[in-house]
């Protein structure tokens, strides 16, 4: 177990969760709000997706991410901004005509994907490391497109956080790193309990961890009932964590969480089995961040 460990907190996420619970920030103020909120209450890393403020649901629009990111820096908020570049990968089989997406499918190229990661330069930015039976849905991100990514990310200096749902995204995510598409010690996030991905159990846990690099971070998250287990489970193995509405709506059995709330009882966790969280600034050190606006850690 480390002595200090990385708390993520997933804000918002893409998922149709806003109906579930009035606490999942929408609006960029709402999403900015509730990351400010989070960094006070403890969070190292703010994950960010937007919505499209009047239906709620997953954007890609640059000008909602850029208020979210102008909101947090202009608030003098002490926290690590790592926008998602996962969006527009959903694929959705017409029924009538397989070849063709159906109601619901978006997808973007790379370049698309990357767009606001290249305009607003964040500390960190995600990189979701292959394809995956999403529930229902496929999520599409073919090799060839990663690598297309994944060198628009080095290009600009921002880290990428490898988000890997399976073992065969741990695969390829380290021969990414085997080709130079991925500069210093490689970031890797182990997403669980996503159907149909991995598992959300220790042992799985502790076999993803053995197949990345010695020299590599690691987090990881579960979903749902599962995401304080594994968080703590990652603790005991010498992880970093991440907590969020991303993820899970309820802070314990019929009580629906807020973001803050969620930091709150993670932070109280981790001191509570003898470790702390580290700061911003340690974690900039300690991931050699680029810090790539130019705030100084």
């Amino acid at each position: 177990m480390n002595k200090k460990v990385i708390l993520s907190c997933a804000l918002t996420g893409a998922g149709d969760t806003t109906a579930k619970s009035p606490h999942v920030p929408v609006t960029p103020k709402e999403i900015a709000d509730s990351a400010i909120k989070a960094a006070k209450a403890g969070a190292t890393i703010a994950h960010i997706h937007v919505r499209d403020p009047k239906t709620g649901k997953l954007s890609h629009d640059v000008s909602l991410f850029q208020e979210v990111v102008e909101r947090i820096r202009e608030s003098e908020t002490d926290v690590i901004i790592n926008l998602t570049s996962g969006g527009g990968g959903d694929w959705i089989p017409s029924e009538d005509a397989p070849t063709t997406g159906g109601e619901g499918t978006d997808i973007q190229t790379p370049e698309e994907r990357h767009e606001a990661i290249e305009k607003l330069l964040p500390e960190m930015c995600t990189l979701d490391c292959g394809s995956l039976n999403f529930g229902n849905m496929l999520y599409v991100s073919p090799t060839d497109w990663l690598r297309r990514q994944a060198k628009l990310v080095k290009n600009i200096g921002v880290k990428p956080e490898l988000e890997c749902f399976d073992t065969g995204h741990i695969r390829f995510a380290n021969q990414l790193v085997e080709e130079g598409l991925i500069e210093g010690d490689p970031l890797f996030q182990f997403c669980l309990g996503i159907p149909w991905g991995a598992a959300a159990d220790a042992e799985t846990l502790s076999y993803m961890k053995s197949r990345i690099p010695d020299n590599a971070k690691w987090a990881a998250f579960g979903i749902g009932r599962m995401q304080m287990p594994i968080a703590m489970e990652s603790l005991l193995q010498g992880g970093n964590i991440r907590v969020g509405l991303e993820d899970n709506l309820y802070l314990e059995k019929g009580k629906l969480a807020t973001n803050e709330q969620l930091v709150d009882k993670a932070v109280g966790m981790v001191q509570a089995l003898g470790s702390d969280i580290m700061t911003p600034t340690e974690a900039r050190e300690h991931l050699n961040l680029r810090n790539p606006y130019g705030k100084e850690g």
